[in-house]
């Protein structure tokens, strides 16, 4: 009796939920003709800057916490971006997109700083187009680090945000949402960048701290379809740029990082790619790596570009001529102090610190030391491998599960997926490659 008694609660919990979730209709287009061409346009994308200003903090137990806990090269944040800006305007494109997560955690002084140098592409005639990423609007982790102490800091909101980045896109969109930061520009004659707003900054508390997921409203879903609507009858091109992926960029991440793509993202991507978006800029992952979703005759290709502030720290620059894209990669992690250590031991940092989550997560499961040490080394290769792109199953380096005792073989087992996924580059090339956006 008490078995059925909880059973019932059980399904009448999950009904609750499913009832309280109300899934987004997304406006279809399924008679659209060919795509509008693309014009002819270079263009270079950046993301997840994470721009952090020392005068925050970068010593003491608490500062070092934080960044044993992630892989960003916060206290060369700024030096990078500033190598990037100044590498971007030596190539002569017509504008940069920035995918979201442009500060460490939406601190005002580092929205501040980061608009500054910003500011060199708009002095070089360069057009840039940013949106937010989950760490940049209303958030709660906002501190300076001082000792063992770490202290609340101003962030921005919404509309701070549109303020401080209004030569970024929105004093010059040519459409806005009223229920995100999403915009529409058009940087070139034909083309539309259609900026999205994937985050859920207006939920964070300090209880939940920012929320890492992404989310489209019915609203934005309806702007969003507005939008594409107008661009088909104008026969304008469209790209997207959004924080959050709308394609999985090896098989299984949804399952083990959901929160890294944007809610009901198949849905998502058909809605875009049925309007003949082929083209979407994402982040967040701070992974280089493109990847292709299809459905039925229409395409949609996720070109996600890895953090500036994550080794190998990318700068994706891409061309279209005659609508064929091609992309090439430069990295500048080997670049930033030359004649030193620098790249060998941001490589390092980034793997350790990836080895380290993955030890955390391992011992909640009763692993031993031993054996999370040796399954966490391999987690670092993979995520080593994802991150630089085009990875290379050749490659990966052997793993031998008769060194793992009963408990750690099972738990390994369990995860085997994400280690074999990561490893598999879903096509096309990440790096350096072209296809062609027609018809």
């Amino acid at each position: 009796m008490k078995t059925k008694i909880i059973l019932i609660a059980v399904i009448v919990l999950v009904c609750a939920c499913t009832a309280n979730r109300t899934q987004i209709q997304y406006e279809l287009n399924p008679d659209a003709g060919p795509a509008s061409p693309y014009p002819d346009v270079s263009f270079a994308v950046i993301s997840d800057l994470h721009v952090y200003d020392h005068s925050l903090g970068i010593t003491g137990a608490a500062f070092e916490k934080a960044m044993s806990s992630d892989r960003k090269l916060l206290p060369e944040s700024i030096e990078l971006l500033e190598y990037a800006i100044n590498d971007i305007i030596a190539s002569g494109v017509s504008f940069v997109l920035i995918s979201g997560d442009v500060t460490k955690d939406g601190e005002l002084i580092n929205h501040q700083i980061t608009a500054e140098k910003l500011g060199a592409f708009t002095n070089a005639g360069i057009a840039a187009f940013v949106v937010p990423g989950n760490h940049d609007v209303n958030c709660p982790d906002a501190f300076s680090y001082e000792g063992e102490n770490k202290k609340p800091v101003p962030t921005v909101s919404a509309e701070e945000f549109s303020q401080i980045y209004g030569d970024f896109g929105y004093n010059s969109a040519l459409m806005r949402d009223d229920d995100s930061l999403s915009y529409v520009a058009e940087p070139v004659e034909g083309l539309w960048i259609l900026g999205i707003d994937s985050c859920r900054h207006k939920e964070n508390t300090a209880e939940t701290g920012a929320i890492v997921g992404g989310k489209i409203s019915q609203k934005t879903a309806d702007w969003i379809a507005l939008v594409l609507r107008t661009a088909a009858d104008r026969n304008k091109a469209v790209m997207a740029i959004m924080h959050h992926g709308v394609v999985e960029h090896w098989k299984g991440q949804s399952k083990l990082h959901p929160d890294y793509l944007v809610d009901d993202f198949i849905r998502f991507g058909e809605f875009l790619a049925s309007w003949n978006v082929r083209l979407v800029f994402t982040g967040h992952y701070h992974a280089q790596d493109i990847t292709l979703a299809q459905f039925g005759g229409k395409r949609i290709y996720d070109v996600e570009t890895g953090s500036l502030v994550t080794a190998p720290c990318p700068i994706r620059y891409a061309e279209i001529k005659d609508n064929v894209i091609t992309f090439r990669t430069e990295t500048i992690v080997d670049k930033l102090r030359p004649g030193t250590d620098f790249a060998q031991n941001a490589k390092a940092f980034v793997k350790r610190t990836v080895m380290l989550e993955a030890i955390s997560v391992l011992k909640k499961y009763k692993v031993s030391d031993r054996d999370a040490e040796y399954i966490a080394e391999a987690v670092g290769e993979a995520f080593d491998a994802h991150y630089a792109g085009d990875e290379d199953t050749e490659l990966k380096p052997p793993f031998d599960k008769s060194k793992l005792n009963l408990w750690g073989r099972f738990i390994y087992s369990q995860q085997k997926y994400a280690l074999d996924g990561l490893w598999v580059d879903l096509p096309p090339a990440d790096n350096n490659v072209s296809f062609s956006l027609w018809p």
